[in-house]
């Protein structure tokens, strides 16, 4: 489909972002003022850059953000292994920062541009991919349609949409059927995603499994490690990880009723977003608690209370010293967080009940007794107080979850053998 044999909606969409194209510098800047825009990397939302494509076959990888990008990482580490030059697209400043320290030897890491003709147009003519992965569900438009009409092969890999996705999409069905039908391939991580991207219009769909079961644990600087088991000691250690606004206070009520029985707990706060380390802080001071943030380079010492983790990249460090987890996101209405990486260095998880973002694993990990629910601050404060007493329960808690993740694992292999026709083809084409 070309111009006007677009959808109504979709040739309304080009002709806003095309109008709106000038106020990008604006948008950008209070982006920027907000923390949410990397101000030396601004050029990139505008499809410019200072770096030179890479030679040979490019395959382009699009994640939104950190957790997209967490779920590609393994892939990527296996495009580079088969010889491809890897161009890694998200849209957040907390993914290039995971980007930065994770991303292999010859992948490159850009800003995705806004989704402007324009922008898109200049990004496509400098880079010229050869391959597109978008990873699960983030769709520009723009991005998709320029992508179809220059031929460049696009694959959905680990895709997934909510229920609630679905249903708001179901509102415009023919803008969503016209972008799926440029995918030459939607792999989808259950039978549900993939009967919901059927049901918008997608027309080869697959099912390959969930990325984010089969991505390594999180690396951790071996002297930063010991250095931080020094200063914590023999104390009692839990971790709320991604916490979200709304579970920090149930979190510091917790500390504070267990504090009895357990005298030197320590517990340590990652929120979702890092600056909101010192709100986090401020939740922590006025229960009475003592403070410190990573951030400033401060250290939990035996006098604090709560450790507030609010830096990038640094989960796999937290939850080499904290044998029980609550994973965020799930107390409020966010649909909770990727509970992965800590179940693989060992965590036991408790979690609330919203998780609907990542329902199956969860599911499969209560069924399993590799993790459990907690209703509200209350009863994450008991749960706490029984793993902490009863060691072997809390192996046992953990055991189960690894043994779960594992046997859920298996879609990087089933990803790359979907991709290996279009990989052959980009080997055959660059001879």
């Amino acid at each position: 489909m070309r111009g006007s044999s677009l959808p109504l909606s979709l040739r309304a969409y080009r002709l806003a972002c095309v109008a709106a194209t000038p106020l990008a510098p604006r948008l950008l800047a209070f982006r920027r003022e907000r923390g949410k825009e990397n101000g030396a990397r601004l050029s990139e939302r505008c499809g410019k850059t200072s770096l030179p494509r890479p030679a040979g076959a490019l395959v382009w990888v699009h994640t939104a953000s950190v957790g997209e990008m967490f779920a590609a990482l393994a892939l990527i580490e296996r495009l580079r292994a088969k010889g491809f030059a890897v161009l890694v697209t998200s849209g957040t400043v907390t993914s290039a920062a995971l980007a930065e320290a994770r991303l292999p030897v010859g992948a490159v890491h850009q800003f995705v541009p806004l989704d402007a003709p324009r922008f898109v147009a200049r990004f496509l003519d400098h880079w010229r991919p050869d391959l597109a992965l978008f990873v699960e569900s983030d769709l520009w438009p723009n991005l998709i349609l320029d992508c179809a009409e220059r031929r460049i092969p696009l694959v959905m890999v680990n895709g997934r949409i909510s229920e609630r996705s679905f249903r708001r999409w179901r509102r415009l069905p023919e803008a969503i059927a016209a972008l799926l039908q440029r995918f030459d391939l939607c792999l989808t991580q259950s039978s549900a995603d993939a009967e919901r991207y059927a049901g918008l219009g997608a027309p080869r769909v697959s099912i390959s499994g969930n990325l984010k079961l089969d991505a390594p644990a999180p690396p951790v600087d071996a002297t930063t490690l010991s250095t931080l088991k020094s200063i914590v000691g023999t104390r009692p250690v839990i971790a709320a990880a991604s916490t979200h606004p709304g579970e920090e206070e149930g979190v510091v009520a917790a500390h504070r009723r267990l504090r009895a029985a357990h005298s030197t707990l320590l517990t340590v706060i990652a929120p979702r977003h890092p600056q909101r380390g010192a709100d986090v802080a401020e939740i922590a001071r006025t229960a009475g608690l003592a403070v410190a943030l990573r951030s400033r380079d401060e250290e939990p010492t035996a006098d604090v209370d709560v450790y507030v983790a609010d830096t990038v990249g640094e989960l796999g460090l937290i939850y080499r010293i904290a044998p029980i987890v609550f994973m965020g996101g799930s107390l409020v209405g966010h649909g909770g967080q990727n509970p992965v990486e800590a179940v693989k260095l060992g965590a036991a998880i408790l979690h609330g009940p919203n998780v609907w973002n990542f329902a199956e694993i969860y599911a499969a990990l209560d069924a399993a007794g590799g993790a459990e629910c907690v209703a509200d601050a209350d009863e994450l404060a008991t749960r706490i107080g029984t793993l902490l007493t009863e060691p072997a329960a809390r192996a046992a808690v953990a055991m189960a979850a690894a043994a779960t993740v594992g046997e859920l694992g298996g879609a990087l292999e089933h990803t790359l053998a979907a991709l290996e026709p279009y990989l052959l083809q980009l080997r055959r084409e660059r001879r």
